[in-house]
Order: C-alpha cells, then structure tokens, then sequence
C-alpha cells in the first residue's frame, strides 16, 4: 500500500518540490499552504507522515503539532524551519514533532529522513535485539507494552504515545535494568546522527515520565542514573 503523506509550506516552491521529489520516491503526497487547512487535513484523513514547516500562516507549525497531539493525532511529523535556534527545535520536540530539519536543505535529504522515520515506525516491533517482542507483551510494573499493535497500556487505560516516545519506551523495556548513555538512546531510537542532541532524549523521557510516574519529581519506572543515563526499573512497591 503506498504510503501518504502530508507537505505543508507556505512557499508554493518548497511544496511543489517537495511533492514532485516525494512522488518520484513512491510516496501519495498532498499539500496545504496554512496552519488551518493542513490541522483539518491532519484531523480528518489518515497519513504516515507530516512535513510541516514552522513558519506558516494562520496556525504556525509549532500550534499545529500541539493540537493535532491534544486530538490524539499521532502521526509522525517531520518538522521544518529557516530558523536555526535551539529553542524553536527543543519547543518543536518538546509538542511531539519526531524529527527536525533546518532549510536550506535539499530534497533528496528531506526523502532520506522522510523514510528514516517511516522505517523506524514500520519496523519498531522488529528490533532484533529483542526477540521476545514479536510475540509477546512486555509488562513492566502496570505498564503492558504491545509492539505488535504499537499499543501501550498503563494501568490497563490506552496511553496516548507519539511513534518517539512508544519507540523510546520499547527500546528501555526491551533492556530493563540496564543503564543506558543519552548517546546510546539517540543512535538506537533516533537511528542516524541528530548533531549529538542528546537533548531530545530528555525531552522524551521527560514526556514518558509525565505520562507513567506517579511522581515525576520522584520517578519509580524510569531512573536517572547521575553522569551515565537512563533506566528503566521494575518499580518497588511499598507494603
């Protein structure tokens, strides 16, 4: 089945470049050219990815990817942007975009990143490092992971995971117990080089954490282990 996603720009340039170089790589494109239409668009049709710049009219970039998050819209956005400043790329992350590119870039590198994350979250189920996952459910304290539906429950309630944060979570379950480095987690989950940010680990933990720990400030599931990482732990139940 081809898969479709959804270009929004602003410059009619941009977006026909990148739906002609998208088509030509096998990709269903269509487009939109404000906040407002590619919101609608994102809310009412179903696509595998978002190519979503930040600067837009209407709604801009950062306003689209908190709704469609606060509407249960989970699909992978890709996040672009002229500007190259940390904290529009943190604050872009940080409201559930999964990726980010700064323009200029060339197309050929937005259809390499494009099937990056499309490969990631067709085969996130598959990590070989973890064969247990093909047909099992991981439980870790009241947390029931189920990589082959994508699907994770938490107190036996659906939680409403981005395709990062359920590859994050799956990644540090398929190793409980062991201590892994930000850098670790960054190759693994992210899969290529994101210029050593290993901010945007944190910025994931810190979204699982406010969606699984009683107590963020206190957290029993997953662990900071001072000048090494994360981990994740069975936690300890008192009585």
């Amino acid at each position: 089945m081809t898969q479709r996603l959804l270009v929004v720009d602003d410059e009619e340039s941009i977006v026909t470049l990148l739906q002609f170089n998208l088509e030509q790589a096998g990709y269903e494109v269509a487009t939109a050219m404000d906040g407002a239409s590619a919101f609608q668009l994102a809310k009412l049709q179903q696509f595998d990815l978002i190519v979503l710049d930040l600067m837009i009219p209407e709604m801009d970039g950062l306003d689209v990817c908190k709704q469609l998050r606060l509407n249960k819209v989970m699909t992978p956005i890709l996040m672009l942007t002229a500007k190259d400043d940390e904290f529009d790329k943190v604050l872009g992350l940080e409201l559930g975009a999964d990726d980010y590119m700064t323009k200029p870039f060339s197309p050929r590198e937005v259809v390499a990143r494009v099937r990056a994350i499309l490969r990631r979250v067709g085969q996130v189920q598959k990590d070989p490092e973890s064969q247990e996952t093909d047909e099992a459910m991981i439980r870790v304290g009241e947390v029931d992971i189920y990589p082959e539906n994508y699907e994770v429950l938490y107190k036996n309630e659906p939680m409403d995971l981005t395709p990062k944060e359920f590859e994050l979570l799956l990644y540090l379950a398929n190793h409980k117990g062991r201590v892994l480095t930000r850098d670790q987690l960054l190759n693994a989950v992210w899969n290529y080089e994101f210029v050593g940010d290993t901010r945007i680990v944190d910025v994931h933990i810190s979204h699982l954490r406010e969606k699984i720990e009683p107590n963020t400030k206190k957290p029993i599931y997953i662990k900071t282990i001072r000048g090494l990482g994360y981990k994740l732990e069975e936690p300890q139940i008192n009585g």
